[in-house]
């Protein structure tokens, strides 16, 4: 327990707690993916009452897949043409570009606040000459035709759902590219604390994965601690510490309404759901020592998964929910351990470093995201549970929080840069790294939604 609680003030110590008045975030890459795949998205033709749309969602859906580090959208200063509609790309112009996709687009007004959205994702290089639908001009230059179009949809979207339609629409060009899902209509969740207000310094967030749209959740002159979404990203868990000791809320987003799930004597935190969404793993402390245990909603009772005399911490089902993931310093230092929740057996799963926790999983059971110590540093590594190798992604400092894109291709964690924290993104495979710096302040642990239902 030792090491666990040195670790813990470490963190405090260098932490220097500003605010964040908007909690906006600056998104910085610092090193990107050579082999990006070059990509087109072409402003979308507006059509209404007003002089511009009410969000430009070409642009929306360009950084989306530029932040991905999975491509490179072209600049507007560079496209050779402006198409609305996949019949009026020229391929020729694109090819000459070496573009392998276009996107383009159209938003008609319809009604007061009401718009109709269009856009067709169009393969550049699929065919040659006159195949595959393509129409040749005299000129030699090829237009797109229905063989070409990867993708063609539109909807009737309300002017408040504007902006996550755009993140939806880039989640599809990203799977249709890619063969993976999206993550780009989702979700995140933060805390920031800034001490000049003395009647609210520690405040909770919600905001789209690209940071817009922050909300306000919560707020206390108490910590907020470990905020983690249910698995229908309708509810958010979190430590509070108000009235002076700690307590486990849940808080539903679209009402508002808090219930306290746990306010033992003791230490109530780390909080994680179940796949099913029917139970909570936690950190609690009644009974003595700092131990998991598994809090059923429906009953509302508690089950202890772990007896040890050390501090065991930082919970995570895996995706099957068979297993019980968490942080535990029984062999003298902090490592991570497992527990079959069927017959109590338990298992090291970590030996690289000196320190291992925070174990984080998405829907893939092999692959487990976590805070790993060498050489002194605290990185956010990566492990093959079925190879048992490890990969260090991150070369920051302090790294804490770590939390995986639902697709599982990227983590954004906190960590400490020139003095400040703020949060960071990697890529899964390490290639990919940004800053998300805050324009005021600080903030810290960061929870991704699951894939939000539409």
């Amino acid at each position: 327990m030792k090491y666990l609680w040195q670790r813990f003030l470490l963190i405090c110590g260098v932490m220097s707690w500003l605010s964040v008045a908007h909690a906006d975030l600056e998104i910085v890459i610092t090193e990107g993916l050579d082999d990006a795949r070059p990509v087109a998205v072409v402003p979308f033709a507006w059509q209404g009452s007003t002089a511009e749309p009410p969000q430009d969602i070409g642009n929306i859906i360009a950084r989306d897949l530029e932040r991905s580090g999975r491509f490179r959208p072209l600049s507007l200063m560079n496209l050779p043409e402006r198409p609305t509609r996949a019949g009026d790309v020229n391929l020729s112009k694109w090819r000459t570009l070496g573009i392998e996709a276009v996107v383009v687009g159209r938003i008609t007004e319809t009604a007061p606040g009401q718009y109709q959205v269009g856009f067709e994702l169009v393969d550049v290089f699929k065919g040659k000459g006159q195949g595959a639908g393509n129409l040749t001009l005299s000129g030699g230059e090829l237009i797109s035709g229905a063989g070409n179009v990867i993708e063609a949809r539109q909807h009737l979207v309300q002017n408040a759902g504007l902006r996550m339609h755009a993140h939806r629409i880039a989640d599809i060009v990203y799977e249709k590219l890619t063969g993976v899902r999206g993550a780009f209509a989702t979700y995140i969740a933060y805390v920031n604390v800034d001490h000049s207000d003395s009647r609210y310094p520690f405040k909770l967030y919600m905001a789209d994965s690209d940071d817009y749209n922050p909300r306000l959740m919560a707020q206390s002159r108490e910590p907020i601690m470990s905020p983690a979404w249910s698995r229908d990203s309708k509810k958010l868990a979190y430590v509070s510490f108000e009235g002076g000791r700690s307590q486990i809320v849940v808080q539903e987003l679209a009402t508002g309404n808090r219930q306290t799930v746990a306010s033992f004597a003791g230490i109530n935190g780390a909080p994680s759901w179940s796949p099913d969404g029917t139970k909570m793993a936690m950190t609690l402390s009644y009974e003595g020592n700092a131990e998991v245990y598994i809090y059923d909603l429906a009953t509302r009772t508690t089950k202890r998964i772990t007896v040890s005399s050390a501090a065991e911490t930082d919970p995570m089902f895996a995706p099957d929910g068979k297993h019980l993931y968490y942080t535990s310093d029984r062999g003298g230092r902090p490592q991570i351990y497992r527990t079959h929740l069927a017959s109590g057996q338990v298992e090291r799963v970590t030996f690289e470093g000196t320190y291992n926790s925070e174990p984080r999983f998405n829907g893939d059971p092999n692959k487990m995201v976590f805070v790993n110590q060498t050489d002194g540093q605290y990185r956010v590594s990566i492990m093959d549970l079925r190879t048992k190798t490890m990969q260090i992604l991150t070369d920051t400092q302090l790294d804490q929080s770590p939390t995986l894109a639902p697709n599982g291709s990227m983590v954004i964690y906190a960590t400490i840069y020139q003095g400040r924290q703020m949060l960071a993104a990697v890529s899964t495979d390490g290639r990919f790294k940004a800053r998300l710096q805050a324009r005021k302040g600080e903030v810290r642990a960061p929870a991704w939604s699951p894939f939000l239902d539409f």
